[in-house]
């Protein structure tokens, strides 16, 4: 991928303007319309086949040979995930639609009829429907490319691996390119808490950040019967797992927002045996992006003093994360007029900020953007959770995220540039 350093700064015959935009955004939600039922038959297969982090060849194949098909220059990553460019190729303005293509390491539990053929592995965090919403997107402005050439934008699908790895596949997709010449990066998240046709927005931080945290502890184990003889490493990790989120809490500022969880503590394999080993891992998550930075450092004094006492070695393995995803004003405001021109003024309503971390943080370090909560539950039914093996997402959300999605870049684009 080549971009000019320089853009073209031709005259636009039929520049967009408030007074036209819609048609042309009304134009392309009814492309996606049209596709409707192609995008509902692929988001089934693309869950059906989940793949875990950086193992996503078959997502991969199948984005790749849709857009090939449809006249769409594909680049591949190393690995994978792929980069896709249609539109104007030396454009006044590009701007880039971001899917996360991988899955989570749960058995699904829905029962539907295209439930995850593979064990142990599911989408129940929405990817599918993030991948399939970009496709989908992807598709409908293909079909008005002429329009984006004489207007002179770009678009820019990026299909990111590993966006549930730390650290995430974002860097990935940066070092090989993806965000050479991009103006704004624009993306949507399942959320099934708000309902399916509308989506949640917020400018500044919508999310956290969030960081992994791993400490082993180490010393000479020994007989239950003869505690004092040896260094109780399951009584040591005990204190860390209840005091170091304990004393973190009183050593920064209530109003960073930071939290300290375990997700895993292992230590020993015998109800008689005190052993040499036992660890555990979380995640550090925090609102604050300038608390966030000098953080790492304090997890490890915390750790070391809080095991002081019983005399076991530590290590602290500390690995940054991604930081918040910091919505843009203007990025907020083309996602929030597109999805009212497609849905209807009721469409967006108003989201708070989360304590879940999302690697889209990186790209928007580098290129202002925004990311839309995508409302998947249905009117009046369950309201399910991510990162759980019964997620059920309202189908209609796929054809939902791609119109939202394919308007905001012309709604991004005015007669002088990004707006």
């Amino acid at each position: 991928m080549t971009t000019p350093t320089a853009r073209r700064t031709r005259p636009v015959d039929d520049p967009w303007s408030p007074q036209e935009g819609p048609g042309i955004v009304e134009t392309v939600g009814r492309h996606v319309e049209d596709l409707a039922d192609r995008l509902l038959e692929l988001r089934r297969l693309v869950h059906q086949q989940p793949e875990l982090s950086w193992h996503e060849l078959r997502t991969t194949a199948l984005v790749t040979d849709v857009l090939t098909d449809a006249g769409v220059s594909v680049t591949p990553l190393p690995g994978t995930g792929a980069v896709a460019d249609l539109g104007d190729p030396d454009p006044r303005v590009r701007v880039a639609l971001r899917a996360d293509l991988d899955a989570l390491p749960l058995e699904e539990a829905t029962g539907l009829p295209f439930a995850s053929r593979t064990q142990g592995v599911c989408h129940a965090c929405g990817h599918d429907v993030h991948t399939v919403g970009v496709l989908g997107a992807g598709l409908a402005l293909k079909a008005v490319e002429d329009e984006l050439v004489r207007r002179q934008i770009g678009v820019r699908l990026l299909f990111q691996p590993a966006e549930e790895t730390i650290p995430g596949g974002a860097h990935a997709v940066m070092e090989h390119g993806g965000l050479d010449g991009v103006d704004r990066l624009l993306a949507v998240h399942c959320d099934p808490s708000i309902d399916v046709g509308t989506v949640g927005l917020r400018v500044g931080p919508i999310t956290a950040a969030s960081d992994s945290v791993h400490v082993a502890l180490t010393g000479r184990g020994g007989h239950t019967s003869r505690p004092h003889l040896t260094q109780d490493l399951t009584y040591a990790l005990g204190k860390v797992v209840t005091e170091v989120p304990a004393v973190l809490s009183r050593r920064l500022d209530p109003r960073d927002g930071a939290t300290l969880v375990w997700g895993m503590v292992r230590s020993g394999s015998a109800p008689n045996i005190i052993p040499t080993r036992a660890e555990c891992t979380g995640t550090l998550r925090i609102l604050d992006a300038e608390a966030w930075h000098s953080t790492g450092p304090l997890i490890e004094e915390i750790v070391r003093s809080v095991v002081a006492p019983y005399g076991v070695g530590a290590e602290v393995t500390y690995v940054k994360g991604v930081p918040p995803v910091d919505n843009d004003n203007d990025a907020v405001v083309a996602l929030s007029r597109a999805a009212m021109t497609l849905l209807g003024p009721h469409a967006v309503v108003p989201t708070k900020q989360s304590m879940g971390g999302e690697d889209l943080g990186w790209y928007l370090t580098q290129v202002p953007g925004a990311m839309a909560r995508l409302g998947t539950r249905t009117p009046g039914g369950q309201t399910h959770e991510l990162h759980q093996g019964d997620l059920v997402v309202d189908e209609r959300a796929v054809v939902v995220a791609a119109q939202v999605l394919a308007g905001s870049v012309l709604t991004s684009v005015g007669p002088d540039g990004l707006v």
